[in-house]
């Protein structure tokens, strides 16, 4: 474990919505499904699990190889990984996730139980056997799979590899040492039919929320609003366009998403510093992307579309 103080970074790996997507036209922004990679005090903590997580993998492995000349001498990779829902665009790149294939990984994965079924359940049922070579408890490395409602939190020490699950008592707040991380989640119940995590990960006087596949409410969303406030990073879904959101053929209310304007109205409810448009409709070419943007940075000054590679320091100025 390499012990790192006042780092707090964001890179996203896949940025696409609903499945993956490869054409010369959307390259810009990409086309692999949610991943982002959160590094902090130089723990690694990647939000779901669709195809962005698969380059993430293979770049995790390129460093451990070159950590050491045999498997006793290198640094073996750590994770945590968070799943905000199970459906598939979200947990789909998770079996080619190369860290998972190697014995010393340590690997700890958190999601919420739907339909009463354990997340590790889902997973297995959902991603492995019978429609994958291997199941999920054949991988090699050291994997923990822990359900997480939203009365729980999660603490990483900087001296301790698992992170401590912890209740909440929302009369007292968690105290914890500054270099620590904390990890919150709400549930969102506007996506169909089991809800959503959102996270919000704090450490170093920064704090980050996470809200993919979280459509809004009418007047905004008082809970929300709460968990997100004062944030300086929030990455909030914004899948359609109002247009599309609206449309008279195929509306997209209750489809559990977003649009441009409904993040931008969470973001200013939220008075957060900055937000960055994420979950990103597979039907807009990156000629519609850049037009949606510049409409968006018209009403929100901070603000960023999402593409794959972009990176955000907390700790310093963000710059595109």
């Amino acid at each position: 474990m390499t012990k790192k103080t006042g780092e707090f970074k964001v890179k996203f790996r896949g940025v696409r919505g609903s499945y993956p997507v490869c054409a010369s036209n959307q390259v810009k922004y990409g086309g692999n499904t949610s991943c982002v990679e959160v590094s902090i005090n130089g723990r690694l903590i990647v939000i779901d699990g669709g195809t962005g997580i698969i380059n993430l993998g293979g770049d995790l492995v390129r460093d451990y190889i070159a950590s050491g000349a045999s498997s006793e001498s290198r640094k073996p990779i750590e994770a945590v990984l968070l799943f905000s829902h199970s459906h598939l665009d979200h947990i789909q790149g998770f079996p080619f996730f190369k860290p998972a294939y190697i014995k010393n990984s340590n690997i700890y994965m958190y999601g919420f139980r739907p339909r009463n079924k354990d997340f590790e359940q889902v997973l297995a049922e959902t991603i492995f056997d019978p429609i994958f070579p291997i199941e999920l408890k054949e991988m090699s490395a050291n994997i923990f799979i822990n359900n997480l409602l939203e009365t729980h939190a999660l603490i990483i020490y900087p001296d301790k590899a698992e992170p401590e699950k912890v209740k909440l008592n929302d009369e007292c707040e968690i105290q914890i040492p500054e270099d620590a991380i904390l990890i919150k989640c709400s549930k969102s119940y506007a996506h169909p039919k089991d809800g959503v995590l959102n996270f919000r990960i704090s450490c170093n006087g920064k704090s980050m929320v996470y809200a993919s596949d979280k459509e809004s409410y009418i007047g905004g969303d008082s809970k929300f609003t709460t968990f997100a406030r004062n944030a300086d990073l929030l990455i909030h879904d914004a899948q359609y366009t109002m247009e599309d959101y609206v449309s008279p053929i195929i509306p997209k209310q209750g489809y559990g998403h977003s649009t441009p304007d409904m993040a931008i109205e969470a973001a200013k409810l939220a008075n957060v510093k900055q937000l960055i448009l994420f979950h990103l409709d597979p039907n807009y070419n990156d000629d519609f992307l850049d037009k949606m943007e510049k409409k968006a940075k018209g009403l929100f000054n901070n603000l960023l579309m999402a593409y794959e590679g972009l990176e955000v320091d907390l700790m310093q100025t963000a710059n595109r």
